[in-house]
């Protein structure tokens, strides 16, 4: 037997290394589509990764940490419920929309009472005839928003009728129970909206004037829906809508309870409204269950409160780009 010393051993196995074919030689074929795909997923995950850039140029220890906190805030700002945060600067938007629309609705109504007592021909609002008044209050139950800045869009009747989705109606995923689309328009132009109008004409034709306070608890009830079309509408904040939905059930049982206190088939009648409320109001709450957030937690519901990054509350007033459909 021939005996190899140490040094001859690895001058060997070293030639063997070089000789030796790739592993990728030994590696089962790979059909062009298979490795089309994987370039394409590669591709996708490095313009979708923030720690692509690691892969083109080595990085100082100090330059590590830098980008690694800058990809963390990125992710932050992509999925605001990651870390949700209280969105402080949308709820003083929602309170000054909402102190701005009443101010309008009690600055139109002294006006009026102002206008309508020096007319000779009345004595009092109380003497303006019963369906221009009714006309007053269902004009304001479907317009109210044009005395609030935000943009308050409701969903697009059209389009709710024929089943198409809408800002509102269609847009996310809704319950099995949601009701048909031309439902909707049925209940605010044909219902709800001459309800509304026919008991606050009562309160008015008892108390003998527009600006009281049955009538600005009716306003505000109506203030308090624009703002929540706001929230659930444009912005689709679906847990801020829940708690908003919640408002303007509880706003809509005290205008009720100060009608009633002047005249109680006026409460009953607006207090009616309250079933139809409670009903949107539990669809709206199925509704934000339906559509978790996109967050690493897995079925992790949207936080009930207004989250920064999940949308930009501004004023449509001062700002052009914000159409309705």
């Amino acid at each position: 037997m021939v005996k190899l010393s140490s040094y001859s051993l690895l001058t060997l196995a070293a030639a063997l290394l070089a000789a030796a074919p790739s592993a990728h030689a030994f590696a089962p074929p790979t059909s062009s589509k298979v490795v089309n795909s994987q370039l394409l997923l590669q591709q996708r995950h490095h313009k979708k990764s923030p720690l692509s850039s690691f892969y083109k140029k080595e990085f100082t220890p100090k330059e590590v940490v830098t980008t690694l906190r800058s990809s963390s805030s990125s992710s932050c700002e992509i999925n605001p419920y990651i870390s949700p945060k209280l969105d402080t600067n949308a709820l003083l938007k929602y309170a000054l929309s909402g102190i701005t629309e009443l101010t309008l609705f009690a600055t139109t109504f002294h006006l009026l009472d102002v206008t309508f007592t020096q007319l000779p021909v009345l004595d009092n609002v109380s003497s303006i005839p019963f369906p221009l008044t009714f006309l007053l209050f269902y004009a304001c139950s479907l317009k109210s928003r044009v005395f609030n800045p935000l943009n308050n869009q409701r969903p697009n009747r059209t389009k709710a009728i024929d089943g198409k989705g809408s800002n509102g109606f269609q847009d996310r995923i809704m319950p099995s129970w949601t009701p048909p689309g031309i439902t909707f328009p049925i209940m605010w132009l044909l219902i709800i909206g001459p309800i509304r109008a026919y008991s606050a004409s009562l309160i008015v034709a008892s108390t003998g004037t527009l600006l009281c306070g049955p009538i600005m608890a009716f306003m505000l009830h109506l203030t308090v829906g624009d703002i929540w079309n706001t929230i659930n509408n444009t912005e689709k904040r679906y847990g801020a809508a829940v708690v908003g939905v919640l408002c303007v059930v509880i706003s809509a049982a005290n205008a009720s309870y100060q009608y009633y206190s002047v005249d109680p088939f006026a409460g009953r009648l607006l207090g009616a409204t309250l079933i139809w409320l409670c009903t949107a109001a539990a669809l709206i709450t199925d509704t934000w269950r339906l559509n978790p957030s996109s967050s690493s937690e897995e079925g992790k519901l949207v936080p009930l409160y207004p989250v920064v990054g999940e949308a930009e509350t501004s004023f449509m007033w001062f700002n052009n780009e914000d159409k309705e459909e």
